[in-house]
């Protein structure tokens, strides 16, 4: 955090969920102090770890968090299971950029298609969409007209993107960042894609089609959708008019890969975000 910061100088910082595992409040504090240090805005999504053991552990954070004074955050609807919120970035009192913040939960029950019961990763509720075509519908109105969502859990749509994107010839488990930044492993069309899917389950979204892919490209303000909760997969494509993101994991909770370590930057000026890209940092010196 400290060379990202270093680096890159940022406006707002951001974390894409799974600040720490649930209970261990010292982690989420030592991580508050380092952030609030910067004098800089922050502000999270909660992950599928921070959530764990319910919403009572994140009212704990919550109420640690917001004596912060550099802490961006509102609790929201708790009947969506809280952070769910809109940043407005603003420029001469203009709204240039928005990021709408997202609770994408947990774990949740589904019945496949053989009709098994079982348990996936958590998606959106159609009452979050419903909220969300209308912050969108608000951010218009007040003139933004470039929005991005933040989430943990990547929404259905990065399955379709991924498969759309790489080459079926492409061994993904082998494949380098540096051979992703060219053109030989993406399909015609997805050319200006990068990144790897080391994943070895791929895209761990849930497994049903969500519904929030189309209600972006129907509203049309969201160009950008950044998710975390992938720990090995950082690419960043290009789908259908909406680019879809990974960011880079910064930390070594969990599992991880040393080179995939650092931050995802989103450059912004009067016309929304026009940049993205990943900030690397070496981290050799911490193995």
């Amino acid at each position: 955090i400290e060379q990202l910061v270093a680096q890159t100088k940022p406006d707002l910082i951001t974390i894409s969920g799974d600040l720490a595992y649930p209970d261990h409040e010292f982690a989420y504090k030592m991580l508050a102090e380092t952030l609030e240090q910067y004098e800089i805005p922050w502000a999270i999504v909660w992950g599928n770890h921070d959530q764990e053991k319910g919403r009572e552990v994140i009212e704990k954070i919550e109420n640690l968090y917001t004596s912060y004074p550099h802490f961006v955050y509102e609790i929201g609807n708790p009947a969506f299971g809280g952070g769910n919120y809109v940043i407005e970035i603003q420029e001469n009192e203009k709204i240039v950029e928005a990021f709408i913040m997202m609770n994408s939960h947990d774990e949740e029950p589904y019945t496949d298609e053989n009709g098994c019961q079982k348990i996936a990763w958590s998606k959106l509720t159609s009452e979050q969409i419903f909220w969300l075509k209308e912050q969108t519908k608000i951010l218009k109105e007040k003139g933004c007209k470039d929005a991005t969502l933040v989430l943990h859990i990547p929404i259905y749509a990065y399955r379709l993107a991924s498969k759309a994107a790489y080459k079926d010839t492409v061994d993904l488990s082998k494949l380098t960042v540096r051979e992703s930044e060219g053109t030989e492993c993406w399909n015609e069309g997805y050319e200006d894609s990068v990144g790897v899917q080391h994943e070895p389950k791929g895209v761990c979204s849930h497994p049903v089609d969500d519904g929030v892919f189309t209600a972006i490209k129907e509203d049309g303000l969201i160009k950008h959708v950044l998710a975390g909760h992938d720990h090995m997969n950082n690419w960043i494509i290009r789908y259908e008019g909406i680019t879809l993101m990974y960011a880079l994991t910064t930390g070594a909770g969990c599992y991880w890969e040393p080179n995939l370590s650092g931050g995802t930057v989103l450059k912004v000026n009067q016309d929304g975000v026009y940049e993205v890209f990943h900030e690397y940092i070496n981290v050799d010196h911490l193995l």
